[in-house]
């Protein structure tokens, strides 16, 4: 038996912004807010008697920030891994990413050197903002095939932190900032 907790990334300044706006904030790769980092503090107390073996995060800062939020002081120390499969759907300024050297600073700890140096959706013509939108059919594959390397993984029990749409398609379900599901085996 296989649990995989899916968690969706804390409010980001992103969020807190559309909410407010109700357009695009022009928040590149944004960070999470002071409420985003006061959601992550409050989950990770909820989560710290699961016994979680690995975190597959996504390499937006947002679920980074997240990851090693929830997770960097559990009593079970699992390993932080970073996939890309697990990103965000590139349709806003927001899943625009940013290179492993320029993440690697700001998270010493993980190792990201196996990402490509653009490792979000950048194919296509760019709209007028310059984002290139990701196709819902790609995303639904792509999502198909993080189901697979999860299942494929060896650890009976996984967290996932990852994004709403990524997770929509993943989970069939909609996940507020930092609500945690079950994916269904």
């Amino acid at each position: 038996m296989k649990t995989i907790l899916c968690i969706r990334h804390g409010e980001s300044t992103f969020n807190a912004q559309w909410r407010v706006l109700g357009a695009d904030p022009l928040h590149y790769d944004a960070p999470l807010s002071p409420a985003g980092l006061e959601q992550v503090r409050e989950r990770a107390r909820t989560l710290a008697d699961i016994p979680v073996e690995l975190i597959v995060s996504s390499p937006f800062t947002r679920a980074l920030q997240t990851a090693v939020g929830l997770f960097g002081g559990h009593p079970a120390a699992p390993p932080i891994m970073v996939s890309a499969l697990a990103r965000e759907r590139v349709e806003m300024s927001c899943d625009i990413g940013r290179s492993p050297r320029a993440l690697a600073a700001d998270f010493p700890s993980l190792e990201l050197d196996h990402l490509a140096d653009v490792w979000w959706h950048a194919e296509g013509v760019p709209d007028a903002r310059g984002i290139c939108i990701e196709p819902l059919d790609m995303v639904a594959a792509r999502a198909a095939e993080f189901r697979d390397f999860l299942h494929a993984r060896p650890e009976r029990v996984i967290a996932v932190v990852a994004h709403g749409t990524f997770l929509f398609h993943l989970t069939g379900k909609v996940l507020a900032n930092c609500e945690v599901t079950e994916l269904s085996t």
